[in-house]
């Protein structure tokens, strides 16, 4: 039995790319993009025929062109998606412009605009996840739109107060970045590598699962932004855990087995008492994080770096064709 195989008796394995040849390759349930994945797979020939897609919806949104180029950006992640949900049984991951990051009614229409298009292609909203940043506006919009049946997953979480609050809007799923807290107190430890015994990133998932569990939540924990498989395999049992088509190779081609390290009987030994956390004890307590609000600033900050990238590409789209 392989790394990967004994893992998926455990957690639910999502892949981390729009690469539909590494997907089918190696079977996640889920998978999730972001626009740095499009614009390398948009730039592909094998998938140059959903770029054409895109652009015959810019055309018939028409405006200038910012209105024609985002319409070409949902398209392609929406295009992107229902072929992504074509060979995976389970969700994709659609993420709204990292600029909205603190807009709640922007945020509220642009995930009603995504699932619109989804539907229209016949897609099943339950099928996709709306991905939005784990600000407090962020988490507000979550809410309302998971009233809606519209899935969320809140994504850039570091401190245990967003895990908190996104329990208590009843968001579909979280996204605690295991890699970028290990890399936050890696360089703080002045580059030495951390023993995975003491990993920061793996003890923040830890204790969000096990308070989730202990108190009865819903929302779903999916680990994501591993740098090494050790942090994968220590996480196992974890509701869902988002993977690299890299990492999840080095585990295909392990042999092994994981035991599961969280589990809702473990979680019953959590030592936190449940909280309630309104706007001002909850900027209060991820203020006091340090790590946490440095790294959803500065998470944020690249998310919107590579959605204008994306949206560079998209502009040089509709020009082209304006051209033409």
């Amino acid at each position: 039995m392989t790394l990967l195989e004994s893992l998926k008796k455990h957690s639910i394995v999502v892949a981390d790319t729009g690469d539909f040849q590494a997907i089918e390759r190696l079977k996640p349930q889920d998978a999730t993009t972001n626009p740095s994945l499009l614009l390398a797979a948009a730039q592909r020939p094998e998938y140059h025929h959903l770029v054409e897609e895109a652009m015959e919806h810019a055309e018939k949104a028409g405006g200038d062109e910012k209105r024609q180029s985002e319409a070409f950006m949902d398209r392609l992640f929406v295009s992107f998606g229902r072929e992504i949900l074509k060979v995976i049984p389970g969700r994709v991951s659609t993420e709204v412009d990292a600029r909205l990051s603190f807009d709640t009614e922007s945020t509220i229409a642009k995930a009603r605009e995504l699932i619109s298009l989804y539907e229209k292609d016949g897609t099943d909203r339950k099928r996709v996840l709306i991905k939005v940043a784990s600000t407090w506006e962020g988490i507000r919009a979550a809410e309302q739109l998971e009233k809606e049946n519209i899935h969320c997953n809140l994504t850039l979480l570091f401190s245990f107060a967003q895990a908190v609050a996104c329990a208590e809007a009843k968001v579909t799923l979280i996204s605690p970045f295991v890699g970028r807290i290990y890399d936050y107190y890696k360089k703080e430890n002045g580059g030495k590598d951390i023993p995975i015994e003491q990993d920061p990133g793996v003890a923040s998932v830890t204790r969000i699962y096990n308070y989730y569990k202990k108190y009865g939540y819903k929302t779903q924990v999916m680990g994501a932004s591993f740098r090494k498989v050790e942090q994968i395999t220590h996480l196992a049992g974890c509701d869902l855990l988002t993977i690299s088509p890299d990492l999840l190779e080095k585990m295909q081609e392990t042999q092994g087995e994981v035991p599961a390290a969280l589990t809702p009987e473990g979680a019953k030994a959590s030592k936190d008492e449940k909280l309630h956390l309104d706007e001002k004890s909850f900027r209060w307590m991820h203020n006091e994080d340090a790590m946490g609000t440095d790294k959803l600033a500065e998470g944020i900050r690249k998310f919107n770096a590579d959605a204008r990238k994306l949206e560079q590409y998209a502009r040089s789209q509709v020009r082209e064709k304006v051209g033409a």
